[in-house]
């Protein structure tokens, strides 16, 4: 996938006044994953990484996921499809082994760190984002590693001092923590990969199969989740049930849990924080380094 066809399937504008399920909640953690989440992909959606990502001969996906590979060294492609979780196995096998012999990983992580910070300055256009950095990446560091690789692996290489790369490098740090939370209380709750994106997709207001799909999962595939689901009560039609909807609430409060010394190590100003860290996401939405589609943000 390139580029352009990322924009045109992605850069779709959601309704207006649309406010995703998971929106509403506003938690601590969830409203600071929010406020992080177009800083912490911004080497994702950025037209100016893509370009320079292009420049290693990878296309959008490729980037995407070698790029985001790259944190846990040279992995064999068993551990990206198991670290990412909810992306079909043969699919990100291959965009990942060509990924690798499109470039190596020194290559793919300076180009993105160099890319990336260049991009996001210009979005942000010289504000001085040297406290909100500084905050982010000291609870970003502090953060438990047990059992959250992507999150371990990025922890592990040296943040620079500039603070736009800090403040991007410490969204992505806490961002991959979410994630790597939240897939273990997938798993804890039985889910495999397309109820993972069944029930997320459904949760936050997507129709069935529209979000699961560009994870590369077939239609049959998805077909024969969500017919599971409903002889297990939670689907009717395409519509969580009430039980449905308690399963993925209460994964969601496992995953705010998990933020608990991430959003403590923040300190009881978070609030301010918060609303610096959205106003400056608003400006890469702005700036069409983000979708500007609700769903999308909340999905992540």
């Amino acid at each position: 996938m390139q580029y352009d066809e990322a924009v045109e399937a992605f850069f779709v504008p959601s309704p207006q006044g649309v406010v995703p399920e998971p929106t509403k909640r506003r938690s601590v953690a969830r409203r600071l994953r929010d406020a992080i989440e177009p800083i912490a992909m911004h080497p994702v959606w950025s037209r100016q990484n893509n370009e320079a990502m292009a420049g290693l001969g990878l296309d959008f996906f490729s980037g995407y996921t070698w790029g985001r590979a790259a944190a846990l060294g040279e992995p064999s492609p068993g551990v990206v499809v198991s670290s990412f979780a909810v992306f079909e196995p043969a699919l990100i096998s291959s965009v990942y082994q060509a990924g690798r012999e499109a470039c190596s990983r020194a290559q793919v992580l300076d180009t993105r760190f160099d890319a990336t910070t260049t991009s996001l300055r210009k979005v942000l256009d010289r504000i001085d984002v040297s406290d909100a950095a500084t905050r982010l990446k000291e609870a970003a560091l502090e953060a438990d590693r047990s059992g959250r690789p992507l999150y371990a692996g990025l922890a592990e290489i040296a943040v620079s001092d500039d603070p736009v790369e800090m403040l991007w490098r410490s969204a992505e740090m806490i961002r991959e923590h979410r994630g790597d939370s939240h897939i273990a209380a997938c798993v804890a709750e039985g889910l495999d990969p397309i109820a993972m994106s069944v029930l997320t997709e459904l949760w936050v207001g997507f129709p069935l199969g529209e979000y699961s799909g560009t994870r590369g999962w077939s239609p049959e595939a998805i077909d024969g989740v969500a017919d599971r689901l409903r002889s297990e009560t939670l689907l009717d039609g395409s519509r969580l049930t009430h039980t449905g909807k308690a399963l993925r609430d209460r994964i969601e409060d496992a995953t705010d849990r998990a933020q608990d010394q991430i959003v403590g190590a923040l300190g009881a100003d978070i609030d301010g924080l918060i609303s610096d860290l959205s106003t400056w996401s608003a400006r890469c939405i702005d700036g069409s380094a983000f979708p500007p589609n609700a769903y999308k943000r909340a999905a992540g």
